[in-house]
């Protein structure tokens, strides 16, 4: 369906709103057949990057370059690039098939060609069989692929999602994830994407940019993002749960609770006193005396497949783990346990 995929830089971009900086001095690289999301709260920045990058905002300052050309000064119907909306912005008059085709229709695409495109596109989302109804007789999951559909149909270069999944219902959403993925791998297209949403980002990203106030505080891989954040806020933002104080000791080891763990990967820093952060997941619940820390079951919460609990440590502190239900091992409320910390899951923050 496409045409030849394209890189994406973004050099030292600032917009602002007033005295409001929405993006401070942003910078990234995108790879050519790439899925780039950028991940972050409301108002963080991302879709002011996003806007930009699509030509709808015009920076104050730094450069965007599509395979190397700068894009800043070209007009958002030059940029060959398709953008995805939350909002679908179907034209409600018109039938599936219209709606799709009318970017061709605005290009003047020869009649022939854009029929053949239209119903290529149509194949590819699987909604062929839909093409002459109209949007009000679709299904949310529907209009999404509807929206797909019109903007893969034009051969962009790149892709640009909005919060695309934003407003279908959860079960919708995480199909709809996966037959976005799939689709963007049937098409190797270079793809930003825009969600407030970790998982999100985690299933349909190669790389994951988190932002916070208008700036990039780290980029990596899903799985980096995840297993490895760098600094309170990625850890935080990405749902870490447990974020405990504890100090570096003069012999590698950390001290947390009064007792000390080995085997903990230390960032390079002058810092004693530090964060470790480490995910529910990465916690083992075992009988007293046989893990690192002792504490008691203050709450627990079945979840299906797996169970969590709080245990409370040192009088206050609150420390949550989540296992696999195992019915045999199920800890009550009031129970003496003892956590194992994953060491190669643990993380210690400095910021």
């Amino acid at each position: 369906m496409t045409g030849r995929t394209a890189g994406l830089e973004v050099d030292g971009l600032v917009k602002a709103f007033g005295a409001v900086k929405a993006v401070e001095d942003v910078s990234l690289v995108v790879q050519p057949g790439e899925v780039f999301a950028l991940l972050g709260p409301s108002g963080c920045g991302k879709t002011t990057l996003l806007q930009s990058v699509a030509g709808f905002l015009t920076p104050d300052a730094g450069d965007i370059r599509i395979d190397g050309e700068s894009i800043v000064d070209t007009p958002p119907e030059r940029r060959r690039t398709a953008m995805v909306f939350q909002q679908h912005a179907l034209f409600p008059h018109m039938n599936v098939r219209d709606n799709v085709g009318f970017g061709l229709r605005m290009a003047r695409t020869p009649k022939h060609e854009a029929a053949k495109r239209v119903e290529s596109a149509l194949a590819l989302v699987r909604i062929a069989a839909l093409a002459d109804r109209r949007p009000s007789q679709l299904s949310g999951g529907q209009r999404q692929r509807v929206a797909l559909a019109r903007a893969v149909v034009t051969n962009p270069r790149l892709l640009l999602l909005d919060e695309p999944l934003g407003a279908l219902d959860q079960s919708l959403r995480e199909e709809m994830q996966i037959e976005l993925r799939k689709l963007q791998r049937n098409l190797g297209l270079t793809t930003v994407i825009v969600t407030h949403d970790q998982r999100e980002a985690i299933v349909l990203s190669d790389r994951i940019a988190v932002m916070k106030d208008g700036r990039i505080e780290q980029v990596g891989t899903p799985l980096e993002i995840h297993d490895s954040p760098r600094t309170r806020y990625v850890a935080s933002f990405t749902g870490v749960e447990n974020l405990l104080g504890a100090r570096r000791l003069n012999d590698g080891m950390i001290e947390i609770f009064g007792r000390r763990i080995a085997g903990i990967h230390q960032p390079v820093g002058q810092a004693s006193d530090v964060t470790l952060a480490i995910r529910s997941e990465a916690l083992t619940v075992l009988p007293p005396g046989q893990g690192d820390v002792d504490g008691v079951v203050s709450f627990v919460q079945i979840l299906g497949a797996s169970v969590r609990y709080e245990v409370t440590i040192a009088g206050d502190a609150i420390v949550t783990a989540t296992e696999v239900r195992r019915d045999e091992r199920l800890s009550d409320l009031g129970t003496a346990v003892s956590l194992k910390f994953a060491a190669n899951r643990s993380m210690i923050l400095t910021s």
